[in-house]
């Protein structure tokens, strides 16, 4: 059975940084697209980051652009989401999901076939 398990969230103060690991389980995830959704109390989901199965693209949502960096590590399966420059209006839950893609990043969340069970970060004022 295909799992994802999140870790590293927390609470943190403005400013703070947090890298979160997301650990695949049940396959080998290395063609697998990866994503980072998060979903703030009373908003929808959105995407945060996503990375091609080869590591050699990624995306960056404008909102997290120049403070956040997704990254994996294909032998040992997680996709890692370092989150420096912490502001309160990233707090929420984050999730880590995967899809089976060679080609492109998905961008929307009916894309990905399996998620985590999300980790919440908690960034105080």
């Amino acid at each position: 059975q295909v799992q994802l398990v999140e870790s590293g969230g927390g609470l943190v103060q403005a400013g703070g940084s947090l890298r979160l690991s997301c650990a695949a389980s049940g396959r080998t995830f290395s063609t697998y697209a990866m994503g980072w959704f998060r979903q703030a109390p009373g908003k929808e989901r959105e995407l945060v980051a996503a990375i091609s199965w080869s590591g050699g693209n990624t995306y960056i949502a404008d909102s997290v652009k120049g403070r956040f960096t997704i990254s994996r590590d294909n032998a040992k399966n997680p996709v890692f989401l370092q989150m420096n420059s912490l502001k309160p209006e990233d707090t929420a839950v984050y999730y880590c999901a995967a899809v089976r893609r060679r080609l492109g990043i998905p961008l929307m969340s009916d894309e990905y076939d399996y998620w985590g069970q999300g980790t919440q970060v908690t960034v105080s004022s």
